[in-house]
């Protein structure tokens, strides 16, 4: 078994409203930011594990995206693989 570290990242898909990426938006106008003209907010984690190969990795690491960490209705997700 190799160990493998996924970074993963999830956002919301581009048609989906973003009620958090606007307020931070109108927080940071607020703040004297005024060129910032959008804000998406999203997730970010970081998965250690173990697998036989980085493809067995990536398999896994796509179905844990599938089946919990994003919702596939209004979400997105991509990820990078580091390890061997």
């Amino acid at each position: 078994m190799a160990r493998f570290r996924a970074h993963v990242y999830i956002t919301l898909k581009p048609t989906v409203n973003d009620p958090q990426g606007l307020t931070i938006q109108g927080a940071l106008k607020q703040l004297g930011y005024e060129g910032v003209k959008s804000v998406r907010a999203g997730k970010y984690f970081v998965l250690e594990l173990e697998a036989l190969s980085s493809q067995e990795a990536e398999k896994s690491v796509e179905e844990m995206c599938r089946r919990l960490l994003a919702n596939p209705v209004i979400e997105e997700f991509r990820f990078r693989i580091e390890g061997s």
